[in-house]
């Protein structure tokens, strides 16, 4: 069998527990971050990233729950609602899903954020080994100018801190991240969770921090993309977060403070989920 985790977007509330539910499947005896390929967008990417890095489960849980061990970050500057609603009126205005995602670039390219090397460095400050893990990760970024998807991994000739940064360059809050000569947003502009980049697995969990639903238009919306995959045989579990979980990051993903909240929240689901394929 070969078995994909695909880890999608959903800010530091998200990385919090997309860790904690990883933790939990831990604790009941279900550990899947052995899977043979992870597929990383945006928060996504982070935990990727993480479970390369040689800490364990509980370690990585630990920096994400314990005040005392998470790592520092940046609270945005940028009103959040008016970021959306320019996003959204750009969105509105293209004719075509590749324009859509180049006047999200745009916005992106224009907006008043953080300085660049500030924002990387909160990226590298998460990832506790910078070297690409030795397994096929595949993170998920948008060139900001012509709008097309890059998929960076370990033959890419990009550093992993570049490639996580780039993958959570959300679009209007953090500044699009910079790759030789070009500038990269956030992953999620393509697809909150790009599963469809799992396509040959045989079994593929995909875990969403923000729900299922797709905040840009793009050719590979997750309902659509999940059908795909099972027309081809795959067995595929989608988790979102339970109604604690929720409650726990309640609509502040991008707020440090939900860090423990939904770490202990995902963690909780994590040990109470149950997957298909269990013997």
């Amino acid at each position: 069998m070969t078995d994909a985790l695909v880890l999608g977007g959903g800010g530091v509330g998200g990385i919090a527990w997309l860790t904690g539910l990883l933790a939990g499947l831990a604790d009941a005896g279900r550990d899947v971050t052995g899977a043979g390929l992870l597929v990383g967008t945006s928060a996504g990417s982070t935990v990727a990233a993480q479970l390369g890095s040689g800490l364990n489960l509980a370690e990585l849980y630990a920096r994400q729950a314990d005040p005392a061990r998470q790592t520092a970050e940046i609270v945005p500057e940028t009103d959040l609602e008016e970021a959306v609603a320019r996003i959204g009126d750009a969105v509105r205005s293209a004719a075509s899903v590749s324009e859509a995602r180049r006047a999200v670039g745009r916005a992106a390219l224009a907006a008043r954020t953080v300085a660049e090397p500030e924002r990387r460095a909160v990226i590298a400050s998460r990832l506790p080994r910078h070297e690409w893990p030795e397994r096929d990760v595949r993170i998920v970024a948008v060139d900001a100018d012509s709008g097309e998807p890059r998929v960076f991994d370990r033959t890419s000739g990009v550093r992993l801190v570049d490639a996580v940064t780039a993958s959570c360059a959300v679009p209007g809050v953090w500044p699009p991240a910079t790759i030789g000569e070009r500038r990269y947003v956030d992953g999620g502009v393509r697809s909150m969770a790009n599963a469809d980049l799992a396509a040959g697995a045989d079994r593929v969990l995909v875990l969403v921090p923000l729900g299922t639903a797709e905040p840009f238009p793009g050719e590979h919306p997750l309902e659509r993309t999940v059908a795909e995959l099972r027309a081809r045989g795959a067995e595929v579990v989608v988790v979102a977060p339970d109604e604690a979980s929720v409650a726990a990051v309640g609509g502040r993903a991008l707020d440090p403070a939900t860090r423990r909240p939904a770490a202990e929240a995902g963690r909780a689901q994590g040990r109470a989920l149950l997957l298909p394929w269990e013997d």
